[in-house]
Formats: structure tokens, C-alpha cells, sequence
């Protein structure tokens, strides 16, 4: 977990106005982190960051990163809305789902979204709900050729995506329904943290929009490599080297696209996770402790405010308000309003010696 950047006496002064728990954000870090990723692929004419709003749904942050260039990657009727009320439309917006309702491709349609399909047969779905867009995506699924993560799984378990095989037939069938314009979209791992995982990834999507132009006479506009990018919760894990990865992926870029006539095409991604999650923070206090045959410390937070540890045993970082120098040395259970492991924080965590009303910070996402 990064530094906090506000101090107990900030906080304190905070608390007389928003009682916890609350969230806050590091505004002027997520610029930095907005601008860094922006920078990354500024070798790309028409790179473009389409921010994935499952990762943070708050509309100021929206706000600011659509100032800062930022699309918007949807993949819900709420998040459509909540985008179209930040001033977020057309092409600025992704719009990528599953087992889709018509009225959410109807929405998406009059908003101008760029659509990108998951399944083959949602295009006759779509073309009979609202008509084929001149501009069509498709997210494709490795399957085998590729191995997920702990989170995501294995692309070939996930429901998400079109084959390889089905992916040929699938812009075929758009081309003659109308489509004149072309996407193509991978997303296969959550919270990744081998930097190498996401040069293979755009390699993969370079080589596929080089076969589309062999095998259909078809040049795709953009490749959106997803998101997925992780950021470290334990102390001894590191941030991915987002100068790495683009230099990398421009390497690639040069190597498999330029030499293949495809100089043009734009690198589009949804990272959420990458830009957010190190900026934001859960504030909480010790509401009450508890000994029995642990020590629990009960805070006034729950599993509705910070879902992830509950869901998969997820690991965020504690730190104590006031006592980051105080040796840790009490055996803790963290927990909310239940003592249950399905609204746990941390179990098993070492910490400084807490107290009734201690003020307890952890990274949101």
C-alpha cells in the first residue's frame, strides 16, 4: 500500500464533517496515474484509454478522467447511464457484455457506444434489436492458447468471447449485414502483475488483425487489449512497469503490424484497477475488541463497504492512523458488523496494540 497521504490530524478535521465509514480519494494521484498510462502509449496515434467503470462507478472520478481524455468502458444499462449522465457519448464509450438484454444494446445503439460483441449469435440478436452499427468490435477468447489467473480463471471455462474459428465467420457476417468498420477485443486475466503476460496479449491481437487482413481483406480500426493490469496490496509486491510494457508492445507493434501495412491501427485499452485503485482509500474505526479464544477488533465498516476479502480471502493492507512506527505485535481477526468469515477484513493480521475509536485505513479496491 502506498503512503497515506493525509495524516491524523487531517483526518480528525474530516471526521468532524463525514463520519466514517467513507471513501477517499487521492485526486492528484489518479491524474498522475491517468497521465502516466496516457503516456506510455503516446507512440500510438489514436491510443485511447477507455476506463472501466465496473472498477470505481463514482461520477466525479469519471468527470476527471474523461477531462483528461479518458473514455469509458461499460458493460451494464446502469454503467451506460451513469456515463451518459458524466457527458460521456458516442465513440467515447465501450460497451462490452454477456447474455445482453435487447434494450442494453438499444441503449448503447442511440448513445453511438462502440459495441463489441461476446457472443456469434448476438449478431442476428443485435441486428434484429436496433440494427448493425457501421462500427462493430468482437472480444475474442483464446481458449487453451492461453492461461488465466486465480481470479479470471482459464479463458477456456469463461463464458466470455468468441473462438478463433467463429471469430472469421463472425466479421464476415457483420460485413455483409452493414458493418463497415472494425474492433477487436481480448480481455483474459484480472489483477495481473507479469508485465510480460501483457505484451503477449497485444502480440496475440497483432497477429489475429494481421489474419484478418490476409484471410478477409479486412483491416480492423483498433485492437483493445483489455484491461487486467494489477497493483500490489501485500507490501512486497511491485507495480507493473507500465514504460516496460509499452515499449514493449510498441516493439511488437513495429515488428508484426508496421511490416504487415497495419501502421494505422489504434491501440485502445480499459484499464480500472491500475489508475484508481492505488488513489483510493476505506476509512474506518475500532468500534470494539473482543477476546475469546482470538482478538477480534470489530470495526464500523462492513462487508457492503469493502467486499473483496468476504468474496476470496482477498489481501488489504492495514494501517493503524498515528501508530505506523508502533511495533506490530497482537494477533488481530478484522472484522465488521458479524464475526463471521464472510464479513471478515483480515484474519490472522499483526498489528499494533489497537484501541477503542483507532482509526484504520486500507487501499478500496
Amino acid at each position: 500500500m502506498k503512503h497515506f497521504p493525509l495524516d491524523k490530524k487531517h483526518i480528525k478535521e474530516i471526521l468532524n464533517t463525514f463520519p466514517t465509514p467513507f471513501y477517499i480519494y487521492d485526486e492528484e494521484a489518479v491524474l498522475a496515474n491517468a497521465r502516466s498510462l496516457s503516456e506510455v502509449f503516446s507512440w500510438n496515434k489514436g491510443s485511447k484509454e477507455f476506463f472501466a467503470v465496473k472498477a470505481n462507478p463514482n461520477p466525479f472520478i469519471l468527470k476527471i478522467l474523461n477531462k483528461h481524455g479518458f473514455g469509458a468502458d461499460c458493460s451494464s444499462m446502469d454503467e451506460l447511464i451513469l456515463v451518459e449522465k458524466c457527458g460521456i457519448n458516442g465513440e467515447e464509450v465501450m460497451f462490452t457484455s454477456n447474455n445482453t438484454p435487447a434494450e442494453e444494446f438499444q441503449k448503447a445503439g442511440e448513445m453511438g457506444a462502440i459495441i463489441n460483441l461476446d457472443d456469434i449469435t448476438h449478431i442476428e440478436f443485435l441486428d434484429k434489436c436496433c440494427g448493425m452499427p457501421s462500427l462493430i468490435s468482437f472480444r475474442y477468447n483464446p481458449g487453451n492458447k492461453r492461461k488465466g489467473n486465480f481470479i479470471i480463471g482459464n479463458p477456456e471455462d469463461s463464458k466470455y468471447g468468441l473462438t478463433y474459428d467463429q471469430l472469421f465467420e463472425a466479421y464476415e457476417t457483420a460485413r455483409q449485414k452493414g458493418a463497415t468498420r472494425f474492433g477487436l477485443h481480448t480481455f483474459i486475466a484480472s489483477n495481473e502483475l507479469d508485465p510480460d503476460y501483457f505484451i503477449e496479449t497485444a502480440s496475440m491481437l497483432f497477429d489475429l488483425a494481421v489474419e484478418l487482413k490476409k484471410r478477409l481483406n479486412m483491416e480492423p480500426e483498433f485492437v483493445n487489449l483489455g484491461g487486467g493490469i494489477g497493483i500490489p496490496y501485500k507490501p512486497e509486491e511491485k507495480s507493473v512497469d507500465l514504460k516496460y510494457v509499452g515499449n514493449r508492445i510498441k516493439i511488437a507493434f513495429e515488428k508484426l503490424l508496421v511490416s504487415n501495412g497495419l501502421s494505422q491501427l489504434k491501440i485502445f485499452m480499459e484499464y480500472g484497477r491500475v489508475v484508481t485503485g492505488p488513489c483510493g482509500y476505506l476509512v474506518t474505526r475500532v468500534r470494539h475488541k473482543k477476546n475469546t479464544y482470538k482478538n477480534f477488533a470489530g470495526l464500523d465498516a462492513s462487508m457492503s463497504n469493502l467486499m473483496r476479502p468476504g468474496m476470496y480471502n482477498a489481501y488489504h493492507h492495514i494501517s493503524v492512523l498515528g501508530k505506523e512506527n508502533s511495533e506490530s505485535n497482537v494477533l488481530y481477526d478484522v472484522t465488521g458488523s458479524l464475526c463471521e468469515n464472510n464479513d471478515k477484513f483480515a484474519i490472522d493480521r499483526i498489528l499494533p496494540e489497537l484501541e477503542i475509536g483507532d482509526i484504520i485505513i486500507s487501499p478500496k479496491i
